[in-house]
């Protein structure tokens, strides 16, 4: 799911994809307003599936810690404000949500855009995460 969710550096919020055109993408944003628009090859635009934030061993998959969010808050919006919170409550709630993240390469900048992105997409009714492996068995 988080394939299809982009977000457009320069541009608040984030967008899910809708469809492809020629040299541009056809992106509707997820701010409530449903407003859709293009976005073009000079616009930066990355997936959130392709997100991962740095640990002390590896980089973690930006969808394992949206999850890890959604645990902790049990499946509701963030109950930590990131406009208002200091930057030290900021870096505790992370450490409770992954607590091998690296204090020196994840900015607190970084943790509000975390908490900004996680409550957009539970607004949205986007609370699955990480995607589920449907394991065959061969006999």
């Amino acid at each position: 799911m988080l394939r299809t969710i982009l977000s457009v550096s320069g541009k608040p919020g984030l967008y899910k994809l809708i469809s492809q055109g020629k040299n541009m993408l056809i992106i509707e944003a997820l701010d409530g307003t449903k407003k859709r628009f293009p976005a073009y090859g000079h616009d930066k635009v990355i997936s959130l599936g392709d997100i991962a934030m740095y640990t002390d061993d590896e980089e973690v998959a930006l969808g394992e810690v949206l999850e890890s969010v959604k645990n902790k808050e049990n499946g509701a919006v963030a109950s930590i404000d990131y406009k208002k919170a200091s930057a030290e409550a900021l870096h505790a709630y992370m450490a409770e949500v992954l607590p091998t993240y690296d204090r020196d390469r994840v900015h607190t900048s970084d943790i509000k855009k975390l908490i900004q992105w996680y409550n957009i997409l539970v607004n949205n009714g986007i609370t699955e995460f990480v995607e589920v492996q449907e394991e065959t068995t061969e006999e």
